[in-house]
């Protein structure tokens, strides 16, 4: 198999691709250039988002027919399941599920309200679990699936950079949840892995200024911010079957920030 074409046959949902500069919109374009029927979901989709995502796709022979938009509010369940069940009846199956929704707040610990902690954990970590157990159904059905959830260096280092206690709590438990689907899902021929990305050049960088970001490259080993397609080629690999023994792991993508 050429790696150019490793998720021929794959079909996957990529949750979070509403953005023009996050890592899901850059996730949809790498799958979708490998091979991949891919589901494009979030809080917005429309027309215009798909062929802002076709368009930017390294292979402009890509036909319309291999991508479809759906909305999804991962925080409500059944709209998880309505996305799951959509894709089933379009292609007939799903392959993978990668999560790269999510919401980011910075704030010191005594500003974070209950109201500031529970968005954030509904989305982040409540929404994490919505779309995980709607994909697990169909996964169990299938007899095979794969899943891979974006965290964050802030779950493993305690916050620090852009998110506050509670934008690392939720993170946290991406990580544990994550893990434990791993274990318990592994003999149903399920994988589940988590990457942690750290300064990815996202719209989480609009607020810093141009000096803080200075003194935050000139701490990162490669000395300088990630780019969203490096995290998609990590969702690319997790993805595909080169990664087929790989479960329960955390991948780092964050120039060596974070070495542990």
């Amino acid at each position: 198999m050429s790696l150019s074409r490793i998720l021929d046959g794959k079909v996957c949902i990529v949750v979070g691709a509403s953005s023009p500069k996050g890592i899901g919109d850059a996730t949809v374009r790498m799958l979708l250039d490998h091979g991949a029927k891919v589901v494009a979901a979030g809080i917005v989709m429309n027309d215009d988002i798909i062929a802002r995502l076709l368009s930017g796709c390294t292979d402009s022979e890509i036909p319309r027919s291999n991508i479809d938009g759906q909305i999804c509010d991962i925080t409500d369940f059944g709209q998880c399941q309505a996305l799951m069940e959509a894709v089933v009846d379009k292609f007939g199956k799903v392959d993978c599920l990668v999560n790269c929704a999510g919401i980011v707040e910075g704030c010191a610990f005594s500003e974070i309200s209950s109201d500031k902690f529970d968005r954030m954990t509904n989305v982040n970590l409540k929404g994490t679990f919505n779309l995980c157990k709607a994909a697990l159904q169909v996964f169990e059905r299938q007899g095979h699936g794969n899943i891979v959830n974006l965290s964050s260096l802030a779950a493993q280092r305690g916050g620090g950079l852009a998110g506050g206690a509670h934008y690392a709590a939720s993170k946290g438990g991406v990580i544990s949840l994550t893990r434990s689907i791993a274990r318990e899902y592994g003999p149903m021929n399920i994988r589940a892995n988590i990457i942690c990305p750290a300064m990815i050049d996202t719209e989480m960088l609009d607020g810093f200024s141009a000096k803080r970001q200075n003194e935050i490259v000139e701490s990162i080993p490669l000395r300088r911010v990630g780019l969203p397609s490096e995290v998609a080629g990590t969702c690319l690999f997790l993805a595909s079957d080169l990664s087929g023994f790989i479960t329960g792991a955390t991948i780092d993508v964050n120039g060596g920030a974070h070495i542990h």
